[in-house]
């Protein structure tokens, strides 16, 4: 499995890097429309780092392409049998629950937490707003310095341009219903 992992990551490093010197964008002018630092943008295009979900869409509309490229590309040759778009870091899934919503505000995503795992590294943010109903499990979502625990059925909305994560702080496999609106 960490074959693939690699694997996966270096190919949406690849498509970044590809769709951001083709429209001769620079790292610096990516970095200063996501917040990200240039090295992690390196980190990724490099397929050193798994970027999450906010941090793809941002990318993406950094360099004025669909975000669901990255993951809907990447599922068709992983698994042509799967109809949802699917991927996967290290510690939690996502699949796409818009697939097509070219040059949308709005993103959702079913997303799977390991047990007592998080996303790796810092903390993420990205313009807009984020709403979070965990279907099953307990989740930690820390915004700015604020911590929320969240349980089955419980739901949190908040600006996700306040860096944040996101923990599964149980011990089984938490399910989430993430919806993204960036302006």
């Amino acid at each position: 499995m960490p074959k693939k992992q690699a694997d996966k990551t270096v190919s949406i490093g690849k498509r970044i890097k590809k769709a951001r010197t083709d429209k001769k964008i620079t790292l610096d002018q990516v970095a200063n429309e996501t917040g990200c630092a240039v090295d992690y943008l390196k980190d990724i295009e490099s397929g050193k780092a798994i970027p999450p979900v906010g941090a793809l869409i941002q990318i993406a509309k950094a360099l004025q392409i669909d975000s669901g490229q990255f993951l809907k590309n990447q599922e068709e040759k992983l698994e042509k049998r799967v109809k949802a778009y699917t991927s996967r870091t290290d510690n939690y899934a996502y699949t796409t629950l818009t697939p097509g919503a070219e040059n949308k505000h709005l993103k959702a995503f079913r997303v799977t937490v390991e047990p007592q795992q998080e996303h790796e590294g810092v903390g993420y943010c990205h313009e807009g707003e984020e709403f979070v109903y965990v279907l099953s499990g307990g989740i930690e979502i820390t915004v700015g310095d604020h911590v929320n625990h969240l349980e089955t059925g419980e739901s949190l909305h908040f600006n996700s341009g306040i860096r944040h994560q996101l923990r599964n702080v149980g011990e089984e496999t938490s399910e989430l219903i993430v919806v993204i609106y960036s302006a």
